[in-house]
């Protein structure tokens, strides 16, 4: 999870290689009319998303016992409840990070449909995952091979009751 430009798809696609996991991108479960109103450069609200998380979040419900991987934004604690109930067993990743490198990510991207005017308003958006939530927060300017050791770690750490799910 977090911000457009975090290294979400990167880190999230080298997770569930590691782990032997399904990926998917949660960008790929937005309607036609969310695409268009963010490539227009206007922020989803809330009710725009629902459909989106429910979609993913079923994605997540369906993964079975090779679980999966998932690369979402998640900005909202109330977002990570709804992929929580329609994926038991989800573990999120926070990457958390400037501004500043996520802006310069985005307008270094040349075939996505998010544009740099967005970073701002999805930091605005983000509330941080927090104590309760089952998850742990990496700087996503280390090097991915590096985030993903950390999440494997942490993971592994907890075998008790794994995941089923990563966010």
């Amino acid at each position: 999870m977090g911000v457009t430009g975090a290294g979400k798809t990167t880190v999230g696609r080298a997770l569930a290689e590691a782990l032997g996991a399904d990926y998917a991108d949660a960008d790929a479960f937005h309607s036609a009319g969310n695409v268009a109103k963010m490539s227009a450069g206007k922020p989803l609200d809330d009710s725009d998303r629902q459909p989106w998380l429910r979609a993913v979040g079923d994605w997540l419900g369906t993964r079975g016992a090779t679980g999966g991987v998932v690369s979402c934004s998640a900005l909202k604690r109330s977002y990570r409840t709804i992929l929580r109930e329609r994926g038991p067993g989800v573990w999120f990743l926070h990457l958390a990070g400037p501004p500043d490198v996520a802006a310069a990510r985005v307008g270094g991207r040349e075939d996505h449909f998010m544009p740099v005017s967005l970073v701002t308003a999805q930091y605005a958006a983000l509330e941080p995952l927090t104590a309760d939530e089952p998850g742990l927060t990496v700087e996503f300017v280390r090097p991915p091979e590096q985030i993903v050791e950390q999440a494997q770690r942490a993971l592994a750490e907890i075998q008790i009751h794994p995941p089923k799910e990563v966010v």
